[in-house]
């Protein structure tokens, strides 16, 4: 009897030990299969970042137009924002372009009508003896109005920055787009006055951002192949003209 016992013991030991062997080759395959999982997500992860984005952008597009509450206008977060402000921008530019009505004659008009309303208001007030209507004093703020010169300064300052560097012939690349773009932009401009560019540039602005955020992916992967396209071409272009042109001097000088 005692050696059957023995046995017995002996036999739950290796069971035991055979039991906290499996245990440990279990826990090392989840920890494997979950290492794995995290680097097959690292890998998933890194593929979305190396997907193509427009104009090389990293940052979602709320912020690429400055966020806040400029860009819950321009991507119709607030709907009844947007649809004012759209609304009247298109009232101003069909007033202003289709009626031909001028800027000038509109604010004469304006201040003719409430200064007649109001003279009559405080005349009719006096007769009835009623106390004359309270008319605001308006007063513009310093403050606001230093923000808003500095920030134009700042702009400014730096448009001239840009168009120094595009003129200095440091990138023949940038300094082509540039004359390119300011070209067809002369062109729009032949075939349409000031006002209606810019109203045509605030119809983009609140139908371009919303549409490409809508259909951003397919927009990328397009844009990708135009882009690639385009680089084909420019180093066609390089091949056959800009590398044709004679180096100035200073160049020549650096490369030495």
């Amino acid at each position: 009897m005692g050696d059957h016992e023995h046995h017995k013991e002996e036999e739950k030991k290796d069971e035991s030990l055979m039991e906290k062997i499996a245990d440990k080759i279990h826990d090392r395959d989840s920890s494997s299969s979950s290492s794995d999982s995290d680097d097959e997500k690292k890998k998933s992860k890194s593929l979305k970042d190396k997907v193509y984005r427009l104009f090389g952008r990293e940052k979602p597009l709320h912020r690429v137009l400055g966020g806040g509450k400029p860009a819950d206008v321009f991507l119709w977060r607030d709907k009844k924002v947007s649809a004012g402000v759209l609304g009247g921008a298109t009232a101003a530019w069909v007033l202003f372009d289709v009626l031909e009505y001028h800027l000038l004659t509109l604010l004469c008009h304006g201040l003719m009508l409430g200064l007649v309303g109001l003279f009559l208001w405080s005349t009719a007030n006096t007769f009835i003896k009623k106390s004359p209507p309270h008319i605001p004093q308006v007063i513009i703020p310093e403050e606001p109005v230093m923000k808003c010169a500095s920030a134009l300064r700042i702009e400014i300052n730096r448009g001239f920055a840009v168009l120094r560097d595009i003129a200095s012939g440091k990138d023949l690349k940038k300094f082509l787009s540039v004359i390119a773009g300011l070209w067809i932009l002369s062109l729009v401009g032949g075939c349409c006055d000031f006002l209606t560019l810019l109203y045509t540039i605030t119809i983009a602005l609140f139908t371009v951002p919303i549409f490409y955020e809508k259909y951003e992916d397919k927009v990328d992967f397009y844009a990708e192949k135009a882009m690639a396209e385009l680089k084909k071409q420019y180093a066609v272009f390089d091949a056959k003209v800009l590398s044709k042109i004679p180096r100035g001097p200073l160049k020549d000088k650096k490369k030495d």
